[in-house]
């Protein structure tokens, strides 16, 4: 059974920093493009990054630009989430996600075949 696990979550006050990290187990995700998505109650899911297999290239939601960064080690194969200056509309469950196929950075959900149980941001005013 192929498994992600996030970890990293937690409460963190407005301005601060958190870091994201999706551990896979089972097997490598190395060729595969892999991303974050969140959803905050009442919301629907939605795009926040994602990474090419290299690391070369990334994609993000206009969001959380400048704030983001996404990377990932596939020697670990491990990726990551760092989170700064973090505002109290980035409150939300973040998931891992995975491709099985295919090269686009997408913000599309559906073609993510993969995803961790999520872990739980909150950021107080």
């Amino acid at each position: 059974q192929v498994q992600l696990v996030e970890s990293g979550g937690g409460l963190v006050q407005v301005g601060g920093s958190l870091r994201l990290s999706c551990a896979a187990s089972e097997r490598t995700f190395s060729n595969n493009i892999m991303g974050w998505f969140r959803q905050a109650p009442g919301k629907e899911r939605e795009f926040v990054a994602a990474i090419s297999w290299s690391g070369g290239n990334t994609n993000y939601a206009d969001s959380v630009k400048g704030r983001f960064t996404i990377s990932r080690d596939t020697t670990k194969n491990t990726m990551y989430l760092q989170m700064n200056n973090l505002k109290p509309e980035d409150t939300a469950v973040y998931y891992c996600t995975a491709r099985a196929r295919g090269w686009a950075l997408s913000k599309d959900a559906t073609q993510y075949s993969y995803w961790g149980q999520g872990t739980q941001v909150t950021v107080s005013s």
